[in-house]
Order: C-alpha cells, then sequence, then structure tokens
C-alpha cells in the first residue's frame, strides 16, 4: 500500500494506526487525517523519539500494509 491510498482510506486505516501507536489518542488519529508528516510528529511527540525514528516506524508499517 502506498501513502496516498492510505490517505484515501484513512477511515479504514486509522484502526491500525491505533494498534500500532496506541499512545495516540483518538483525537490526535482523528486530526491526522492521513497527513503522514503529522503521523511522524505526533509519533516523535508521544514516545519521545527522534523524528527520523518516527518516520522509519511509519515507513516499515507502511511496507506490512501492503
Amino acid at each position: 500500500m502506498n501513502w496516498e491510498q492510505v490517505k484515501g482510506n484513512w477511515h479504514q486505516v486509522k484502526g491500525r494506526v491505533k494498534e500500532k501507536w496506541g499512545e495516540l489518542t483518538d483525537d490526535e488519529v482523528e486530526q491526522i487525517e492521513g497527513r503522514r508528516e503529522w503521523l511522524a510528529g505526533k509519533i516523535q511527540e508521544r514516545y519521545g523519539i527522534t523524528l527520523e525514528e518516527a518516520e522509519k516506524q511509519v515507513d516499515d508499517w507502511l511496507e506490512k500494509m501492503d
């Protein structure tokens, strides 16, 4: 799955986001609305990791979505 597919199907995908990153609140997941940079930023904030690590987690998760 590519990011455009995630973005276009955000309402279906957001449950999987919550499964992977359970520290994110429902409101945060709603606000992300499929924006990759917002997702990485929220992961960075919630988990206290670097933006680069958060982006890598998003990339790894996206690969497993196929």
